[in-house]
């Protein structure tokens, strides 16, 4: 065997070998995060619900959802452990430390729709702008097409045709069965 016949068989196995491996690295480090767990700290479980730890035991954890409501989950179950300020801003809205800057970002598009001209402004340069061609001809450049007129028919003709269908219907007798 030559080494361009096995060449596609060491890049199979080359790829198989990194994608475990990254699976494992996965793994081990959502092990030791849920390994971390302790009581007092913001997580979200796999099925996205928020809630504080109020006790860690070998293989359950239990979480305090709201007042009065603890749930008992598997240590599997919690997907993320959010750090505090992360955790207060989901659940309770409460924002802190924004950007030094000042930017804020809109939480709706209409401050992408203002402009800082005055309204008379911004119409006059809309209407210097010349309309958009997007291949359509107007209706006034095409020339008026001529109405065709349909073709007269023979009185006797129409009268055969209207036998033929009345021939042809069935009030439910022999023919029909």
């Amino acid at each position: 065997m030559s080494l361009y016949t096995l060449l596609p068989f060491i890049v199979l196995i080359g790829a198989m070998f990194l994608m475990t491996r990254s699976a494992k690295k996965k793994q081990q480090q959502a092990a030791s995060m849920r390994n971390e767990l302790q009581p007092g700290s913001g997580v979200r479980t796999i099925g996205g619900m928020y809630a504080t730890v109020k006790e860690v035991n070998e293989d359950t954890v239990l979480l305090d959802a709201a007042p009065g409501v603890d749930l008992l989950f598997a240590k599997n179950a919690i997907g993320a452990v959010l750090t505090d300020d992360e955790y207060n801003r989901i659940v309770h809205g409460v924002e802190h430390d924004l950007k030094a800057d000042g930017t804020v970002v809109p939480d709706d598009a209409s401050s992408l729709t203002e402009t800082d001209e005055p309204a008379a402004d911004a119409s006059s340069d809309a209407s210097d702008d010349k309309p958009l061609d997007l291949g359509k001809k107007d209706l006034a450049d095409k020339p008026a097409e001529v109405a065709v007129e349909p073709k007269a028919v023979e009185p006797k003709a129409e009268e055969a045709v209207a036998d033929e269908a009345e021939s042809k219907k069935t009030d439910g007798g022999a023919e029909a069965k």
